[in-house]
Formats: structure tokens, sequence, C-alpha cells
């Protein structure tokens, strides 16, 4: 205190000291943690971040225990009828610390397997602490760390110390970092360009996840191809550079969401490039991305995103990784013009939806054993789907409030619903499952319909009970308009009437016959968004898989422009808008222009591109405002 005290300049003899006595909560009976009025690792504003385990805090405070984690979306807490949880993921919690008799004060025992199991707090605890830090946020003004126990003799809860958070709440809002190199080297592979960044640093080759524990955080992943089981390496890596994928694979999905660039498809990184050598990425030379050898200086510039034009059309966000949405809140955009469900399904429920609707029927004994042990806690199985998909929706609903969210309904196709636990039992094997049995056609159908309608109650549980109504239903690869009416009463029976509760409906505009009937589709639905790969796909009759084909298809093809033009046309005349989530803006710096042209009303990017596509189509409307002064 005296040294306080001679720090900040206080008089010594104007100072109070207090002796505070206080009761002690019995924590080490229940549980404690933290909680911050801001999602520390983003910064994003909107959430309070609670961490939670058994006993007393200090195996929180000094991570020595994995905890639960849970996120409250704050901006809906003072409506008491919501549930605004947006986030729960059940910790290990190995440990406790709990009271010692005699002289030790303190000891760390194991928890019990019923204690791993189960969360710490339950939903009604969870929001009572996610309301006492919005309070105290709001009594201070500034972003809160707090410290929280609730006594295990009498179930009450407590705040036990809060101070201001000290690392996201200082970083500029209004800034964004771009990249530019000062040289070039010899390049040693190229690929994909994956994020507009550079990144340098020590090659690590790494063929298999089971690899984890030997990756060096920082160091630049090779890799042959990645999956879901590669995350926790991506997520410390500085760069990606992997063999095979393209823009829409896993590894480019996952790598713009992370914000780590990454070169995609080299075909030879891991031939070529050797353990521990110095090597530089860059992604900022266009769509292609470069490897080069050794260290190449580059340098990084802070935008003021304040300074960014405004746009009459609206720029919005293509996201798939829950975890991931709040990384990009700082940027200008308005709305996710394509939220991805089938990511959530793969990389976070894992399991077939039909796999859990008849969970007693399995064939598969090792799939039965792991869904059991993944969908522990749950007495329903459908609940773990429902449950985990509407929180993974609210998650990337949540970063964008009140802005539209517009969430694509699953739209795998035969094989990869088959790789999920327990689906080949419910899949059939086609040839060609890019032109089989996907999209609307499955959810009226007695195949899948059970398991369409955990989707529709995960959207409902988004929207009326976690509150969170700006989320937009988007029905993919509808290939006729009596597929449209049979779909959208499949959806009404499972409490998703189209215009209830303030409820759209969208529809992919993907398949030529979108194009052609725009009038009736219209009818049915309450906007469009333009898929351009599976557009292009069908326009030009050339699978967007096949190798041999690459060279064709082609977005920017003239017959799948006259396509794009004529759906604008025609759905503007019938009054819908119509938006674009396909690849084609965030690749192709022409393309943008081109739509904005059309009068286009929404453009949906990867979040790497949205600085560069706003810049483009602010010139471009300046253009058509100089040109057509009267509008």
């Amino acid at each position: 205190a005296i040294t306080y005290r001679d720090a900040h300049g206080f008089d010594h003899l104007k100072i109070a000291l207090s002796i505070g006595v206080q009761k002690m909560v019995r924590s080490d009976k229940a549980g404690s943690g933290v909680a911050f009025t801001i999602d520390t690792e983003s910064g994003f504003p909107h959430v309070v971040v609670i961490n939670a385990a058994w006993g007393l805090g200090e195996t929180v405070v000094k991570g020595m225990v994995d905890p639960d984690e849970y996120l409250v979306f704050k901006p809906l807490l003072r409506r008491p009828e919501l549930r605004p949880i947006v986030g729960k993921e059940l910790g290990r919690k190995a440990q406790k610390m709990v009271y010692a008799a005699g002289s030790a004060k303190t000891r760390i025992i194991e928890t019990s397997r019923d204690e791993r199991d189960r969360f710490v707090l339950d939903d009604g605890e969870i929001l009572q602490l996610a309301r006492w830090a919005d309070e105290i946020e709001r009594h201070y003004g500034r972003p809160m760390d707090i410290e929280w126990a609730k006594d295990g003799e009498t179930g009450d809860m407590f705040i036990v110390q809060a101070r201001p958070e000290t690392v996201q709440s200082r970083r500029v809002a209004g800034s964004l970092k771009s990249y530019r190199l000062l040289a070039k080297g010899t390049v040693l592979v190229e690929g994909l360009a994956i994020g507009a960044a550079i990144a340098a640093g020590k090659a690590q080759v790494i063929h298999s996840p089971d690899e984890i524990d030997r990756f060096e955080p920082g160091a630049i992943l090779v890799t042959e191809t990645t999956d879901p089981d590669w995350v926790p390496i991506m997520r410390r890596a500085a760069g990606i550079v992997t063999d095979h994928g393209g823009r829409t694979s896993h590894a480019a999905i996952v790598s713009r969401e992370l914000g780590v660039p990454a070169v995609i498809g080299t075909g030879n990184g891991t031939t070529v490039l050797r353990d521990g050598q110095p090597i530089t990425l860059s992604c900022v030379e266009g769509d292609r991305g470069f490897v080069y050898d050794g260290t190449v200086p580059f340098e990084t510039e802070d935008i003021n995103l304040a300074e960014l034009p405004e746009t009459r059309t609206r720029i919005m966000m293509n996201i798939a990784n829950p975890a991931s949405a709040f990384r990009w809140w700082r940027l200008p955009a308005k709305g996710i013009g394509l939220a991805r469900m089938e990511f959530i399904i793969n990389n976070i429920i894992k399991v077939h939806p039909m796999a859990l609707v008849r969970f007693d029927t399995l064939e598969d004994d090792a799939a039965r054993e792991e869904i059991a042990r993944l969908t522990r806690g749950y007495d329903d199985k459908r609940e773990y789907f429902v449950d985990h998909l509407a929180r993974g929706i609210a998650r990337i609903a949540a970063s964008q409030y009140p802005e539209p969210v517009i969430v694509r309904l699953s739209d795998f196709k035969t094989n990869e619903y088959a790789n999920l636990l327990g689906g080949r039992q419910f899949e059939p094997v086609e040839e060609n499952p890019m032109l089989g049995f996907r999209g609307a056609s499955r959810y009226y159908s007695e195949r899948y319909r059970d398991g369409f309608a955990l989707e529709c109650r995960a959207l409902q549980r988004v929207r009326e009970v976690i509150g969170l109504d700006n989320v937009i239903a988007m029905v993919p690869f509808c290939r006729t308009v009596e597929e449209a009416d049979r779909v959208l009463a499949v959806m009404a029976e499972n409490g998703l009437q189209r215009g209830q509760h303030g409820l759209e409906v969208y529809v992919m505009a993907e398949i030529p016959s979108n194009v052609i009937l725009a009038d009736a589709f219209a009818e049915r639905f309450d906007g469009f968004s333009i898929g351009s790969n599976d557009l292009t796909q069908l326009v030009l009759g050339v699978d967007r898989d096949a190798e041999a084909l690459a060279p064709i298809f082609d977005e920017r093809n003239e017959a799948v422009k006259r396509m794009i033009a004529d759906l604008i046309e025609r759905a503007h005349a019938a009054g819908r808008k119509v938006g674009i989530c396909g690849q084609a803006p965030s690749d192709y710096p022409d393309y943008a222009p081109f739509l904005v042209r059309l009068g286009i009303d929404s453009i949906s990017l990867n979040p790497d591109s949205v600085i560069g596509v706003v810049q483009r189509v602010a010139e471009v409307e300046r253009e058509l405002r100089v040109g057509h002064p009267a509008g």
C-alpha cells in the first residue's frame, strides 16, 4: 500500500486504510469462476463470457483446469422472457480446489465423473450472472473482469471482485491491419491465396493431426489437406500451406475465419518444403498465393475503418464457423449473407440427425458408442442436435444483430451426410451426389423429414427462445415451384411459418429453373440469394469438382452473367430483393462492379475480401451517380 501511494503521488496522511470483514462463500462445495463483459479473444463488446469450474476459483484464475464456458448476448438480457445464451461448452474440469483440515488451508482433488460430465451452472444461474455483469459494466462505464462464486450450502450466487478489463478494451475498434510485401524471393510453391495477409516463419510438415503435440505455435503448417480434426493445430499456426483443396475446402474456410493466411492446393508443398525451413507466405498479390524461400521483408498498416465509404449496396459476409464469428465484428459489413448450417453439423454436432432420431435402430456398434459419448447428459438424443445447432446459429446471428443473418438449411450431399456418425445407414449411394438427393428434396422426403424437423426446431429456438429474430431461413437447391410449396409446408408444420413472428424465407438461386421461373418463386419466397458456384455448374454443364474441366468452370462466363442479370431484373419486377453469396465477388475484382451496375441489393463475401470490395463498390456507385444524377 505504501509503495502504491508513492507511485501514484497520494498523500500518506490523507489516505485512510480500511479492514474488510467478509463472510466466506463456500464455493468449495459448489463452483466459482470469472466473467468478462467483452469477448476476450476478439474484443466483441456485446457478450458476457463466463468460465466456471467446481470448487474454489483459483483453479480457473491460474489456468489449472479446463472450465465450462458460457456466452450470453447482452442486448437481449433485459427481456426476461428470452434466454439469450449463445454458447455453452462443457469443460473437462478434471480437478477442483477445496478447503483442507489442519495446517493446510486448501488441497487439490480429482473431480468425479458426474462433475466432469455436468455443467457447473444451470441456465438460470448463467443468466443471473450475466445480468449482474452487465449492470456492473453499466455502472463503471467500461468492460469489466469479474470473479464470482456460488455457495454450496445455501445455493446463493455472489460477485466477489470486479476490475476493469485491460486487453481488448484498449484496442482501437476502428482499425484493421493490412499487409504489403517489400521484396520478393524465390518462389518455392504457389496456390490459391486465402486471407489478405503475409506470414513468415519456419515450415513444419505435419501429415496427421495425431502429431499435434510436436507442432510449434507460430510455425507455418504444411500438410496434404485438412478436416475438422486439424483445427487445434490450425489455430496455433502463423500460416497454412496445403497440397490439395480449393476455395471452398475445409482448409480455406477455416483459414479465412481464423484470420490465418493460407496457400491452398499447391500440389507439392509437402514434398518441396522442409521441416524447419524459413519461408514467407504471401496472400496479398491477387488470387494466387506464393511461398517464398527465406524471410522476405514486409510491412503492415492499420486501416482506419471509419474512413471507408458508405455504399448503397449492402455488403455482407459468408460465415460458417460460430467460433470465428466474433472475430470479424469490426468489419464494415451489414449482416451475414450466408451462414452455413452444415459446417456446424459436421464440426460441432458430428452426428447424422437420423442416427439421433432412430438411435435404437443403429446397426453400427462403433457409431452407437461414440454417439452415446457425445450425447451424454441429454436424455433425448434429438435435443443434443437441436441444442448445439441452435447455439451455433445464435452465435453467428449475435455477431451482426440486429442486421439480417441468412441461415442456409443443410446442404450436404449424400456422400457427405454418410460420413457423419451413423450416417451410412440412412444415405443412398449415388453416382453423382452433386446432382442427387440434396437440398430441398430432402426436407419433405420420408428418408430425412424427421431429421429436417430438428433443423426447424433449432431455428425456431434461435428466433423465439434465444431472441435473435434477425435470422432469415434460406432453402438451397430448390428445383421446382411445387418443391418450394412442399418445403414451406413442412417448415410450417415444424414451427417455421413464413410471415409468422416476422420470419422471412429466402431461396438460393443456383438452378436455371430458379431464374426462368423467378416470378413464380418470388410468390413463395421473400428474397433470392445467388449461389454462383452451383449456377455456373448447371449453366455450363460442368461438375465443379471435375479437375479435368476446371479451366472451363468460370463464373465470369457470359452465359452465367446473363442468367444473373435476368434474375435480378425478374426478381426486382416482382418486388423481391436479390443478393449473392457465391465465391465470385470475393475472387474476381471485376465481379462486384458488374453486380452493382445490375442493381443487386447485397453482396456477401469472405471476410478477408470485405475491405477491398467496399472500396470498389463505392467507386462504381459514385460513377453511376455522376452518370445518372437523377437516379
